[in-house]
């Protein structure tokens, strides 16, 4: 039998910091030491990429599916590694404590890094930089031009650029990094920074016995270095606007649908290949985690494609791609290929022959364990086989709390107080649904923070389909105390998950 573990899943952007935003900083330690103190093994997190205010700041809308987010990066470890001087954070704004003021934040940190880099341009050291750049070249680069191009032509999409440029003339791109040559070493400085310091996190993690598991999104966006660089792989027509979108199709919850808008893969192109985009996404996220969950996994054997210019997903078509060559060639180069798989919704056969052909671990969400009147349902815990990772919610659900509250009906509340046989409250629905997943045989459970705390609605990360007013909650001191480390220990030990 495998090894028993537990976990928290709180994303970077929510941890305490001084400077509006959790960051890679003093509070990531903390954190870190609250889940050795509370026996936990893994730490999840959200993809780390770049966040755009356009797409309300979602870490799954990323113009880099590579990149580093470099509001994430810590003003207090720039300090310490020389970058700026203690004068340079003498006028920290009133940041809120409990969420996170995008805008504000940008700005701020925006200054931070300027001056960072022009302390850095002034003479220090450039080895370890330029190991940096060498190593990263292969993404680094078009990931630099592509943002500093997108500030030159004030935001707009990079297909309505020059189409010399658009179509990366090797002329007039090596025209343009002449022109923002200083613009692209901010940006690659700006990147070095990022990974310097999520590097040394890990380390740190890692000495304590502690996993990093990440989260990365099987489609990228339109607007991203990834799409304009690697624009062959993609379903395009001839002016690089996309022939068809990726989404899903109408169900219980939605008559329409889902329309992600997302172009999709041309997965022949990308088999004749070798799969070669892939293989190099793949490697650079088994370096940033020791276990990566690959969201909507069900898109990497068969995807609904919808025809570019529709308002609804209704009129989509299932495509299947070449999963068996795909998850070949990944393990081929990635033995251990450590994933997890989201699994959640409607999944067909054909993913279920895929992930159990390979041993993918899918998931079980416990929120979802008691809408109707049915002991078969496959995510109550004693449905379970051991190959699954369980959790309490996701960053898509309510809280726990929240959704007794908000969102569960009285049939449902009662379904949860009659399965774990005694009354379950407001007060003590979070603790409830934490021991049904810790005494589960998934060998792995996770919760997120929000529900270890107890938190109502008002924590919630975020709430699909909606655009504004996501992404913002963060964690407060107050919520790293010895006694809450005790108690998670103390149901981690008795569960056999320490």
């Amino acid at each position: 039998m495998s090894e028993r573990k537990s976990g928290i899943l709180l994303h970077i952007s929510s941890l305490p910091s001084p400077f509006g935003i959790g960051d890679l900083g003093p509070g990531a330690y903390r954190f870190a030491d609250f889940l050795a103190e509370s026996g936990q093994r893994f730490w999840q997190v959200l993809p780390l990429s770049p966040t755009d205010p356009i797409e309300g700041n979602s870490p799954y809308s990323s113009p880099s599916a590579f990149a580093g987010n470099p509001l994430l990066i810590s003003p207090e470890h720039l300090i310490n590694d020389r970058f700026l001087s203690e004068d340079d954070l003498d006028s920290v704004p009133a940041f809120p404590s409990e969420l996170v003021d995008y805008p504000a934040v940008i700005a701020y940190k925006q200054r931070l890094l300027d001056a960072a880099f022009e302390r850095f341009s002034q003479g220090q050291d450039r080895a370890e930089f330029e190991g940096f750049c060498s190593e990263n070249g292969h993404w680094l680069e078009d990931f630099v031009l592509f943002t500093a191009l997108k500030e030159y032509f004030s935001g707009q999409v990079w297909s309505d650029w020059q189409a010399k440029i658009r179509d990366r003339n090797a002329d007039a791109l090596a025209s343009m990094r002449s022109q923002l040559a200083r613009e692209l070493d901010r940006h690659r400085f700006i990147q070095f920074l990022f990974f310097r310091q999520w590097h040394a996190l890990k380390a740190y993690c890692n000495e304590r016995g502690i996993e990093i598991i990440g989260d990365i999104p099987i489609y990228v966006s339109y607007d991203s270095a990834d799409v304009w660089a690697d624009s062959h792989i993609f379903k395009l027509d001839g002016n690089k606007k996309p022939t068809h979108v990726a989404g899903v199709p109408p169900d219980y919850f939605s008559s329409t649908g889902q329309l992600w808008g997302s172009p999709v893969y041309d997965w022949n192109v990308c088999r004749e290949s070798g799969f070669k985009w892939w293989l190099r996404r793949m490697e650079h996220v088994l370096s940033l985690y020791d276990v990566v969950r690959i969201d909507h996994l069900r898109g990497l054997v068969a995807y609904w494609e919808v025809p570019a210019g529709h308002k609804t997903a209704v009129h989509g078509v299932w495509v299947e791609t070449p999963a068996g060559e795909f998850f070949d060639t990944m393990l081929g180069r990635f033995p251990d290929f450590p994933i997890i798989a989201e699994d959640l919704g409607h999944i067909t056969p054909d993913v279920r022959e895929v992930m159990d052909h390979y041993g993918f671990p899918g998931m079980k969400v416990l929120l979802f364990a008691f809408g109707a009147d049915e002991p078969e349902h496959p995510y109550l815990p004693h449905n379970y086989r051991p190959g699954f990772v369980v959790y309490t919610g996701t960053h898509d659900n309510n809280t726990a709390r929240g959704w007794f509250e908000n969102g569960a009906s009285p049939s449902d509340r009662k379904r949860l107080s009659r399965y774990v046989g005694r009354e379950v409250t407001a007060e003590t629905v979070h603790w409830e649904l934490l021991r049904l997943a810790m005494s589960s045989v998934a060998e792995t459970s996770i919760a997120p923070m929000q529900d270890i705390l107890g938190l109502g609605e008002e924590a919630r990360m975020n709430l699909p389909g909606v655009l504004e007013g996501h992404w913002q909650w963060r964690l407060t001191e107050e919520g790293l105390k010895s006694e809450i480390a005790a108690a998670v220990r103390d149901l981690t030990h008795t569960y056999g998950r320490l």
